[in-house]
């Protein structure tokens, strides 16, 4: 019933290539983003050693670090886009988990962070968890699904 489209089917290919081309742009910026976040870690490095408190600078140097870590798991999704040419939801929940627990840390760390944001984030956490933890068990079925495909079509 469902008869191609020649329209669709001229045009995707070109969709297709538009798309790679966006997402490995993003990846060159997230690349590159990468490695001036790193460089700018080490020359901070050098705030620690002049600072006269041992607490001085640490809060933002543990900012910079837990960026640097949501930037790489974004990178991750672009990545696996390229390789398996769909976005895993595993990837952008845990990019999505550590950005909330930046926050939750560089708060406790100023002692800025009241009760309520406390108890918001903490349920963010958890809906982000449940979110993760459904996404690869649903990941898990389809690729056994995939498996036990493959297994019937050899055995006939």
């Amino acid at each position: 019933m469902n008869q191609p489209n020649p329209i669709n089917d001229k045009l995707l290919p070109y969709f297709h290539n538009v798309i790679s081309i966006v997402f490995a742009v993003m990846l060159l910026f997230l690349a590159i983003g990468i490695l001036i976040g790193t460089a700018k870690l080490f020359l901070s490095l050098g705030a620690l050693f002049s600072d006269g408190k041992i607490t001085g600078s640490y809060h933002l140097i543990i900012s910079d670090v837990l960026s640097l870590f949501i930037v790489i798991e974004l990178s991750r999704s672009l990545v696996d886009y390229f390789e398996v040419h769909r976005l895993r939801m595993t990837f952008i929940i845990d990019a999505g988990i550590v950005f909330v627990l930046r926050e939750i840390l560089i708060k406790l760390f100023e002692h800025k962070i009241m009760p309520e944001d406390i108890y918001a984030l903490s349920f963010l956490l958890l809906v982000l968890g449940i979110l993760r933890f459904a996404s690869v068990v649903l990941y898990q079925r389809e690729q056994a699904t995939v498996v036990a495909g493959n297994k019937q079509e050899h055995q006939e």
